[in-house]
Formats: structure tokens, sequence, C-alpha cells
């Protein structure tokens, strides 16, 4: 498989306190990767550095050989809305909409006509097995139906990167086990790549390889690469 997101070399610092200190890693297109390490390892800084959320201090990210960490912050965003998918542990829905509108947000920020886009939304709910809660507001429906929500909204713009921060960390294990089944199963029939940040080794169990940050550096657990 191809080489689609490279990570050369991170340092990142808060203050005092470094988060990154050399870190390395290369995600293959359509491969599912998960980052694991306990808290304040630096797991969640390298998924934002990664997604050019966050710029590093040194170092380089490059995504289909185009270094992220050079584009303007125009550059980036654009970048995260049409290449990029998000999954954040609390789902991050937008309370006023419902989640139908909540999936189609992202087309309709690119201009795509509401018809269409919630036509591709409800096929995306569809999929994750949440048509039921379309015409519910967030507040209205459970934790797991939020979260699969939010995975249909980080898919409906066909990304080639997924990045999920911790998806199941405020689900019971039933719900969890759901999310990243429907989760995985949808990305890769997509041909995404994922991130998929967690402290769990349940949920790491459903990626391709395991990373371990520790200090600030990449270990690869399979041996495959090594930052």
């Amino acid at each position: 498989m191809a080489e689609l997101l490279v990570a050369d070399g991170l340092n990142k610092a808060f203050g005092p306190t470094p988060a990154l200190d050399g870190a390395s890693i290369s995600i293959d297109a359509g491969e599912i990767v998960a980052v694991m390490g306990p808290s304040g390892s630096g797991k969640s800084t390298l998924l934002h550095c990664l997604a050019g959320i966050v710029r590093p201090d040194s170092g380089q990210v490059r995504y289909e050989g185009r270094e992220v960490t050079a584009m303007p912050d125009r550059e980036r965003s654009a970048l995260r809305r049409r290449q990029f998918g998000f999954v954040f542990q609390f789902g991050q829905l937008v309370p006023e909409l419902t989640c139908l509108e909540n999936v189609a947000l992202p087309l309709r920020m690119e201009r795509v006509r509401r018809r269409a886009a919630e036509q591709r939304a409800m096929e995306w709910l569809e999929r994750l097995e949440v048509t039921d809660v379309a015409g519910k507001r967030p507040g209205e429906v459970s934790g797991g139906q939020g979260q699969r929500v939010a995975v249909a909204r980080a898919l409906v713009t066909n990304p080639r990167v997924i990045f999920a921060d911790e998806p199941t960390g405020a689900l019971d294990s039933l719900n969890g086990e759901r999310v990243m089944r429907l989760l995985t199963q949808s990305a890769r029939e997509s041909h995404a790549a994922v991130v998929l940040v967690t402290h769990e080794a349940r949920v790491a169990s459903y990626s391709d390889r395991e990373v371990v940050v520790r200090d600030g550096r990449v270990r690869d657990l399979t041996g495959a690469r090594r930052g």
C-alpha cells in the first residue's frame, strides 16, 4: 500500500512541557492504525498534528506528498473539510440541529444543495443503523446513537483519513463494540485510513497495526515501522 500520511521528527511543547519529542509515524492508504499510550503521553497531540489542527514546533507532516505543516491556515482548513473526517469522544454534534442535519452539515459547508446533502446523510445514517433518530436532536438520543451519528458525519464526505480520538471513551462496552464495528467496517468499505487514539486494548484490536506513544515518541508494536 502507498504511504498516505507521514510525520517525521515531530516536536511540540506546551510551555515547558514537551508533548512530542521527535515522533514519527507513517499511515498507508486504507490502513487502520491504533495509537495507544497512557494519559499525557502525547497521543492526542500527535493526532492533532497529523490532522493539521496543531502546528508542531519542528518536524514535518506530509499528506499525499504535500507538506501540511507548510500550508497556510485556509488551505489546512479546506484539507480538513474535504479530505479528513473526525470522531471525538463526546461526538461534538451541534445541539440545535437534528441528527440528519448534523450529518449533512459538512456537505452543506461545501455548498452541496440541502436535498442532495440530506439524501447522502440519510444513506450514512442507514449504514450506521440510526435512521430512527434522523429527526431528533442530539440531546434526545442515547450516547451510543449519538456516537454513530458522529461517525456518519465523519464519513459523509468520503474522506481519505478518519481521525478518531477515544471514540468509545464515553460509552459502555456493548455500545463501544457496536460503534467500533460500524466505524471500521464503513472505513474499509470506503477505503479510508483511520488514525484511532485509544487506551483500550479491545478498541485497538479493530486496527491493522498498533503503535504506542510514550514520552512523546512513537514505537510500533508490530515492528512494521518505527519512529
